[in-house]
């Protein structure tokens, strides 16, 4: 169960990271609207605030939510950009999570 609560937040955490920086890319790119940048800037400080509920050190809890959010963007690429994920991709993903995983669950001792 830990396992599964801990991707689920690594999960949430990627997508307010995701969301955070893509409604500013619609603003610089898209010409959308600046008032883009309000719900952007709310999604960042969810972002913040969702790393710190980690129950491990701050530079473990990094490390390992960098797997999950490579896993996150391309569910992204997939989900908003319209373009699926060839099997580099989806390798990658996948050896990213793992890496996730080892940093995440492996016993420790100390």
């Amino acid at each position: 169960m830990f396992e599964l609560k801990t991707f689920g937040l690594f999960f949430a955490t990627a997508l307010a990271e995701i969301l955070g920086c893509y409604l500013p890319y619609l603003w610089l790119k898209q010409d959308k609207s600046i008032w883009l940048l309000i719900p952007a800037a709310i999604s960042l400080s969810v972002f913040v605030w969702l790393l710190t509920l980690h129950p491990v050190a701050s530079g473990r809890a990094y490390a390992a939510y960098g797997g999950v959010y490579i896993f996150t963007a391309l569910c992204w690429l997939w989900a908003v950009d319209g373009i699926k994920p060839n099997q580099w991709d989806l390798l990658g993903g996948f050896l990213a999570l793992l890496g996730m995983a080892v940093i995440m669950f492996a016993p420790r001792y100390a």
